[in-house]
């Protein structure tokens, strides 16, 4: 049994040969993170496992891939690059990797949470361009901020939440208790939180869960952070809600289209705030990620 990453970051790369052990199956590293879908047959070669990073698996390309068994994604929104029940009828197993990287995102969704709370981007390219910009900013310590969703990430936010002097209420669709939290309905957390932080995985049932209804059902001046997937919120409608006002600010590390186009409407928003889709990159979360992958790998392989 054969299998290969098929778009390996030099860090990530590093990592898994680093994770290496005696008896290990063969894992070719291809090391290019700009591969295409239609090169996969090719630099899959007859292998049985896939590692994949972030490359689109279409149904017909997978067809193509000769001997391919099994799909270690890394992460768990393998629906936004391929459809897993069309793989499976090809016979092909596409595993997740959940909880490498919570308390990473959980960050990355706070210091977006501060940043627009603060303006800290729009100040500091106002500041490069040459401009004193000194804005009224919001205390965030007493204030609602309310999750959407809530799994380790959601978790990881509410630690941090709570440590801040925040008051943190939630919605999940199924029934879930934390300390600290508050659990409610969708309506009263989009109604009653100063900050609402989107944390689903996307699926059928949350792509455009945030529609312009829920958006409107927001508190005027409320901070909207995605850190999730893009597709779980109506793009349109955000935009229209930022450039109206009715959203004081979004902080947003996911996008519907990535990577987001030059010259997109939402780098041309003031109250906006953009990181990557970067906020699983750690260290730390990088390990836990190929350490998971291994763990897969060896698995299937036993």
């Amino acid at each position: 049994m054969r299998g290969v990453f098929v778009d390996a970051s030099e860090e990530l790369a590093k990592i898994l040969e680093r994770l290496t052990q005696p008896g290990d199956i063969a894992i070719k590293i291809n090391r290019d993170e700009d591969i295409k879908s239609a090169d996969l047959p090719e630099v899959l070669d007859g292998a049985e496992i896939a590692i994949v990073d972030h490359t689109y698996l279409p149904t017909d390309v997978a067809k193509q891939c000769a001997g391919l068994k099994h799909v270690v994604f890394l992460g768990t929104g393998a629906r936004s690059y391929m459809h897993i029940e069309e793989l499976a009828g090809l016979g092909i197993e596409v595993h997740l990797i959940r909880g490498y990287g919570d308390t990473a995102v959980a960050e990355c969704a706070i210091a977006h949470m501060w940043a627009a709370a603060r303006g800290l981007a729009q100040q500091d390219r106002e500041m490069r361009a040459g401009n004193w910009l000194r804005d009224e900013g919001m205390e965030l310590t007493g204030k609602t901020v309310g999750l959407i969703g809530f799994g380790g990430i959601a978790a990881e936010v509410a630690r941090i939440a709570l440590g801040s002097g925040m008051k943190v209420i939630a919605w999940n669709r199924s029934p879930k208790t934390h300390p600290g939290v508050e659990f409610t309905d969708m309506e009263t957390v989009l109604s009653q939180s100063d900050v609402v932080s989107i944390h689903l995985l996307l699926n059928d049932d949350t792509r455009g869960m945030i529609t312009r209804e829920r958006i409107g059902q927001m508190k005027k001046s409320a901070i909207l952070v995605n850190t999730a997937r893009g597709a779980v919120v109506d793009e349109a409608a955000m935009i229209d809600a930022l450039r109206s006002g009715h959203l004081r600010h979004a902080g947003l590390d996911v996008f519907d289209i990535e990577p987001l186009p030059a010259g997109h409407v939402l780098t041309t928003l003031p109250n906006v705030t953009l990181s990557a889709h970067s906020a699983f990159r750690t260290p730390e979360a990088s390990i836990n990620l190929i350490a998971a992958a291994w763990k897969h790998c060896r698995r299937i392989a036993a």
